[in-house]
This record gives structure tokens, sequence and C-alpha cells, in this order.
């Protein structure tokens, strides 16, 4: 079993900043796809990055400039996401999630452990 927190949302302006985190406990988080997605009421869970258990892969929406770029530290059993040129339209729950797979998946119904997600909110 891995514990996931999410840490770091809150209100932004447009065209502002935020960084991520997720803190893992539990099982070997080395050995675990991460996986970033969120949540707009109304709105389906979307994909928006993920890495190889390694780090040495990420993804990203193909249909996304890139905005967002994950990044994980094993030693810490930690994962970011940084985000730049924040929108309204970003404004959403976020979550991060791991994977037993260790290549990471775009869709959010292989994941295995889930946090509990950090409201990140983008004022126009």
């Amino acid at each position: 079993q891995v514990q996931l927190v999410e840490s770091g949302g809150g209100l932004v302006q447009t065209g502002g900043s935020l960084r991520l985190s997720c803190a893992a406990s539990g099982r070997a988080f080395s050995a675990y796809a991460m996986g970033w997605f969120r949540q707009a009421p109304g709105k389906e869970r979307e994909f928006v990055a993920a890495i190889s258990a390694s780090g040495d892969r990420t993804y990203y929406p193909s249909s996304a400039k890139r905005q967002f770029t994950i990044s994980r530290d094993n030693a810490k059993n930690t994962m970011w996401l940084q985000m730049d040129s924040l929108k309204p339209e970003d404004t959403a729950v976020y979550y991060c999630a791991a994977n037993r797979d260790p290549l990471g998946s775009a869709w959010y119904k292989e994941y295995d452990y889930w946090g509990q997600g950090t409201q990140v909110t983008v004022s126009s």
C-alpha cells in the first residue's frame, strides 16, 4: 500500500505559477510510476502528466502546450508538478496517483493509489 499526500495548491492570478508536491509513504516509492490528474466541477478527471518509476520517462497530453513539468526524487519519496502560465481554466482539484506499472499511463483507471487532492484556483 502507498499513501499519498498532495500539497502546494492555492489561489494564484492568471499567468502565475505554482508547484505541487506529492509525498509518498508505505511501499517502495521507486517501484511505482506516478501521475498527476485534475478534476474541475462537472468535468471528468483529466490527465495532466506522468513519470515512470525510474524518472527517465515523462508523459504529457499530446494536445497541451507545455505548461506543466513533472519530476520526482525517489530518495525523497516525493513527486512535483511545476505549473507555469496558469489560466482560469486550470482551476481544478489536482490529484497525484501511483501506478504499479513502472512505465506509467495516461489512463486514470490504471492507477492504484490516490491522494486526497489539492485545490488550485486561478483568478482572472
